[in-house]
């Protein structure tokens, strides 16, 4: 009995160590609502505003996917700001003056993306041009094509279809006065899903021999996340109903988390991130690795760029300001370490839940704005400061 107790205490002690990151976030998150609900009376986590801020999350999230992985590599992107403004705005030529349809629009817009996170990671792969000036000098050409390109002023409006992106919402199966029924069905069907994976995961881990959670650690965990994504959709449910924005980002989160985990491109992004030199000496291609990275950012930029668009309604020349920022603090809010080789997909959507909170909160206060730039930096500062910190103990 003793030597089951000492076990589990043991077993314990290495999870909270290897997911210290992991929970603080998920704490800060839940601390900062607080915060924000307290100071505004309850206006911070009514459905209303719960909704609003998942929509003002999607452009930064899908930012934060890509960064993540640029992270990861070693590398940053300083770019994806300008780039997000120059496709919003090539998607409004193409539609608003050329009358394209909106799936051609973003099929192009998408391809323009991906032409430049290409033209990006040729000159940082196959050049060995730092990343950092790479980017930098991409943020200044692509801001100001973007000026260029509009003349200096707003186009817009866009079709409906395409504001939908950003302004719809799924369309329910009952009339249920209050409760969008679907989305409830939806979160159900979620639950039952992440529990299947989560028992599938701990049989495949106990076949193996590998560490796992005690029972009653991991029963209250898959209680603690089940009631989590069920607020999330309650949070939606009593309001419109699940945005189209929402599931954009759920599924590119989806996406990228199954290519970072399950696949050997994923591997080979920690790898390089993790040690460069030893990842090619394993036979890992590091050069066609990290302009798969980077064209993979341009084209997230230009998803960003399209649901910022479509958000707006418009494409603007001062679209696009300071996203870098937003998409670098939830990265590393989320986990990712300075030194590259650490970072999750999910980590940085948490990131992106952090820094639309503050935003937000913030917003709702009516702050002022130097007041919330001074305080975006210190959560950046105390981010970093804290993944060195959890770094050193651990050594």
């Amino acid at each position: 009995m003793g030597n089951n107790n000492e076990s589990n205490i043991h077993v314990l002690k290495n999870f909270f160590r290897a997911n210290i990151r992991q929970y603080g976030m998920f704490i800060a998150l839940f601390v900062i609502m607080i915060i924000f609900n307290i100071l505004t009376k309850g206006t911070f986590i009514s459905a209303r505003n719960l909704t609003n801020l998942y929509l003002q999350t999607g452009y930064i999230a899908v930012l934060a996917v890509g960064m993540v992985l640029v992270i990861v590599t070693g590398h940053i992107d300083l770019s994806v700001g300008s780039v997000a403004a120059f496709t919003g705005a090539i998607a409004a030529i193409l539609q608003v003056k050329m009358g394209l349809p909106t799936i051609p629009t973003i099929i192009i817009t998408l391809f323009v993306g991906a032409l430049i996170g290409m033209w990006q990671g040729y000159w940082i792969a196959y050049r060995g041009i730092p990343a950092f000036i790479v980017t930098l000098a991409s943020m200044l050409i692509f801001r100001g094509a973007v000026i260029r390109i509009t003349n200096g002023q707003t186009i817009g409006p866009f079709e409906e279809s395409f504001n939908k992106i950003s302004s719809g919402y799924l369309s329910d199966i009952a009339n249920i006065s209050g409760m969008h029924t679907l989305s409830v069905l939806i979160g159900i069907v979620a639950i039952i899903a992440y529990v299947f994976v989560q028992f599938k995961n701990r049989k495949t881990r106990v076949d193996y021999g590998f560490d796992t959670l005690p029972k009653f650690m991991f029963v209250g965990k898959l209680a603690l996340v089940s009631a989590i994504i069920m607020m999330f959709i309650l949070s939606m449910a009593l309001y419109k109903g699940i945005p189209y924005t929402v599931i954009i980002v759920v599924l590119i989160v989806g996406l990228y988390s199954f290519i970072t985990k399950k696949t050997p491109i994923g591997r080979h992004i920690y790898a390089i991130g993790g040690n460069l030199e030893a990842a090619r000496l394993s036979g890992i291609n590091a050069k066609k690795t990290l302009f798969t990275v980077f064209t993979s950012m341009g084209v997230l930029a230009s998803l960003s760029g399209i649901i910022y668009s479509a958000r707006l309604n418009s494409a603007s020349p001062s679209a696009g300001s300071l996203f870098e920022l937003d998409a670098i603090a939830a990265s590393f809010i989320g986990g990712a370490s300075a030194s590259g080789g650490v970072g999750s997909v999910v980590g940085a959507i948490i990131g992106a839940l952090v820094m639309a909170s503050i935003n937000n909160g913030m917003s709702l206060l009516n702050m002022n704005i130097s007041y919330q730039y001074i305080i975006k930096g210190l959560v950046l500062l105390i981010a970093v400061w804290f993944d060195i910190s959890t770094r050193n103990k651990k050594k």
